[in-house]
């Protein structure tokens, strides 16, 4: 089964094939250096929602969230492995610096994300709010980050 879609056509095709009682979830994140931090994020997500959704920010929005040398990982294969875990059902890509025009055109029942933020604090939730949806904190404690991995690397070949 196609996992990985542009999110117009992902938006006619959750339109068009999901039932209206079943539960639409969105994640979303780099993802640049997959970890267990991730999957525990995408584990939690996935246990409110029927239909989970992973947007990956694109490589110029990696590149001006994390700077110089990022991503490792090209867009292509970051999606690729993210749609390989059971527990996603469809992955697609942005490239704003914000999820806002995705979770516009998406419309998802909930956004999740993860314990370095806050209801209060998740840039997109007035969003969410006008879209009649809801935003969920989910995932483990933030004890894991590619940022950190990619300096103990650093760190070790020094």
């Amino acid at each position: 089964m196609q996992k990985i879609y542009p999110r117009e056509q992902l938006s006619h095709l959750l339109e068009s094939s999901s039932p209206d009682n079943l539960t639409v979830g969105f994640a979303n994140g780099c993802f640049d250096i997959l970890h267990v931090g991730h999957l525990r994020y995408l584990q939690d997500a996935r246990a409110y929602c029927d239909i989970l959704v992973v947007a990956v920010n694109d490589d110029q929005s990696v590149h001006r969230l994390k700077g110089s040398g990022r991503p490792l990982i090209p867009l292509s294969e970051r999606m690729e492995l993210v749609a390989a875990l059971q527990v996603v059902d469809f992955v697609t890509f942005f490239g704003e610096d914000t999820v806002e025009q995705t979770l516009r055109i998406l419309k998802p029942d909930i956004q999740f994300k993860g314990t370095d933020y806050t209801p209060d604090t998740v840039p997109e939730r007035h969003i969410m709010k006008e879209l009649g949806g809801r935003v969920m904190i989910v995932g483990d404690p933030k004890d894991h980050s590619t940022t950190e991995m990619i300096q103990k690397l650093e760190d070790t070949e020094q």
